[in-house]
C-alpha cells in the first residue's frame, strides 16, 4: 500500500485544502496520473499519484483543510467503505422573507469585540506576511490567537484581529436620552399594501452558494492591499500602430516555432527598460527601509473561471523576445491547466494586468503586495487622432498606473510613464 500525503508546496505553507478528487474509491490510477487538487495560500494546484494501483481509500473529503505531510488517501490493498456523509448542498434558488421590524425604543450601543488576546503558544508561527502585516499596524502577534496548524497566525487571524480592533474603535457614543418635557414622536410604520402583508410585499428571491478557495484568497489579498498601500492611479495614451504593424508581420513566424505571438511581451519588454531607469517602481517597503529589488521578475495576471491568478517571469529582463514571448505562453497555459507550482507565483517585484481584451478602455488595479506599483492595460482600439497637425486614425491604448503614494510621488509616476510611452510609441527593438 502506499500512502497520500499532502504536500509542502512552499517553505511557508504549513496547509492545504482539498478541492477535487479526480477519483473515487475503487477507481484504478496510474503513477503520475493527476489524483487531486489542491489549494494553498499561495496557488491551486493537481498532485499526481505516486504510485500505481486502486485507490483504497479516502482520508481526507473535498473542502477540508489539513496540515502538510497528513495521509489523505491510500492506494493499494483493500478497499475500505467510506463513513457515509451528507452530500454537499447544491446551491438552489430559495425565497427568504425579509421582515421589516420597527426601531427599538432605546437601542444600546454594541459592545466592542475583545480582540483575541490568547497566550502565544510555545513555537507558534506566522507567515513574512503576516509578521508585515503586524509591524505596520504596531500589533504585536503573540496578542493573537492562531487557528493555523500548529498554533500558527495565518492571514484570516489577523484580519480577523484588524476587524475587532476597527469594531471597537468605532464603536457609537452612548444615546442620549430626550428630554422628558418634549418626548420625540414615535415613528409610524407604513402601512402595508392593500391585500398583502408587509412581510410578503418585501419577499426576494436569492441564490445562495459559497465562495471558492481561490476567492476567498483573491478577496483577502485585495482588502490587504487597500488597507496597505496609499493608492493612486495615473493614466497615460499611448500610440502603439508601430508595435501592432510589428506583431503582424510576425505572429506567423513566431507560430511556426509553436509560438503565439500577443502583445503583452511587447509590453514586458518596454516596461524592463522604463524600470531600469526608473529603479524605485521595482522596489518595495519592509518597515521603514526600501529595499530595491535587482531582479526584473514581472508578475502576468491571468483571469481563471474561479478567481485571478499572478504568475510571475522571473529575470525577464535576461531573456531575448522570443524567450519573453515563450514565458509569456507557458505562464498563461499553465495557469489555465492548474500546472503552476508555489516558485511559480513567488518573488514578483512588478505586476502587468490586461483586462483590454474584454472591452475595458482602462482601470484602476490594485497593487500585488508587496509590490509597490501595477500597471493595467486597456484594449487597443483604432481612433481618429491629430498628427502633424492632421487627423489620422491610429492603434491607441490606455495605461494605467497604480502605484503607492508612501514611497512614490506623482511626479515620478508620471516621469516613468513618460518615458514607457517614449518606448512603445517609437519601437524599433528587433524581434527575431
Amino acid at each position: 500500500m502506499t500512502d497520500v500525503i499532502m504536500p509542502q508546496m512552499g517553505e511557508s505553507i504549513a496547509e492545504g485544502t482539498i478541492t477535487r478528487w479526480y477519483k473515487k474509491v475503487g477507481d484504478p490510477v496510474e503513477r503520475d496520473e493527476p489524483l487531486l487538487e489542491i489549494s494553498t495560500d499561495k496557488v491551486d494546484t493537481e498532485i499526481p499519484s505516486p504510485a500505481a494501483g486502486v485507490l483504497s481509500e479516502i482520508k481526507v473529503q473535498e473542502g477540508e483543510t489539513v496540515p502538510v505531510d497528513t495521509v489523505i488517501a491510500v492506494i493499494g490493498g483493500d478497499v475500505k467503505q467510506q463513513p457515509a456523509s451528507d452530500p454537499a448542498p447544491i446551491p438552489t434558488e430559495v425565497t427568504q422573507p425579509m421582515i421589516v421590524a420597527p426601531p427599538p425604543a432605546s437601542p444600546s450601543p454594541p459592545s466592542p469585540a475583545p480582540p483575541a488576546t490568547s497566550p502565544r503558544a510555545p513555537g507558534q508561527r506566522s507567515s513574512p506576511l503576516v509578521n508585515k502585516m503586524a509591524r505596520e499596524h504596531g500589533i504585536d502577534v503573540s496578542q493573537i490567537s492562531g487557528t493555523g496548524c500548529g498554533g500558527r497566525v495565518t492571514k484570516q487571524d489577523m484580519l480577523k484581529f484588524l476587524e475587532s480592533r476597527k469594531a471597537a474603535s468605532e464603536a457609537p457614543a452612548a444615546t442620549v436620552a430626550p428630554s422628558p418635557s418634549r418626548p420625540e414622536p414615535k415613528p409610524k410604520p407604513a402601512p402595508a399594501p392593500v391585500g398583502e402583508s408587509v412581510q410578503g410585499a418585501l419577499t426576494a428571491r436569492v441564490r445562495v452558494e459559497p465562495m471558492t478557495k481561490i476567492r476567498k484568497l483573491v478577496a483577502e489579498h485585495m482588502v490587504v492591499s487597500r488597507r496597505t498601500s496609499a493608492h493612486v492611479t495615473t493614466v497615460f495614451e499611448a500610440d502603439v500602430s508601430r508595435i501592432v504593424q510589428v506583431r503582424q508581420e510576425h505572429k506567423a513566424i513566431f507560430s511556426r516555432d509553436g509560438v503565439r505571438l500577443t502583445y503583452t511581451p511587447f509590453f514586458v519588454h518596454a516596461l524592463i527598460g522604463a524600470l531600469k531607469q526608473f529603479p524605485l517602481l521595482n522596489a518595495s517597503i519592509d518597515g521603514d527601509n526600501i529595499v530595491y529589488h535587482q531582479d526584473y521578475n514581472i508578475g502576468v495576471a491571468v483571469a481563471l473561471d474561479g478567481g485571478l491568478i499572478v504568475p510571475v517571469i522571473h529575470h525577464a529582463d535576461e531573456k531575448s523576445f522570443l524567450g519573453l514571448a515563450r514565458a509569456v505562453n507557458d505562464i498563461g497555459e499553465r495557469a489555465r491547466t492548474k500546472k503552476l507550482t508555489p516558485a511559480d507565483v513567488q518573488g514578483g517585484t512588478f505586476t502587468i494586468t490586461n483586462p483590454g481584451p474584454y472591452g475595458g478602455l482602462f482601470g484602476t488595479p490594485i497593487i500585488n503586495q508587496p509590490q509597490v506599483a501595477i500597471l493595467g492595460l486597456g484594449g487597443i482600439h483604432k481612433r481618429p487622432v491629430v498628427v502633424n497637425e492632421g487627423i489620422a486614425v491610429r492603434s491607441m491604448v490606455y495605461l494605467a498606473l497604480s502605484f503607492d503614494h508612501r514611497l512614490i510621488d506623482g511626479a515620478l509616476a508620471d516621469q516613468f510613464m513618460a518615458d514607457l510611452k517614449r518606448r512603445l510609441e517609437g519601437w524599433d527593438e528587433a524581434i527575431v
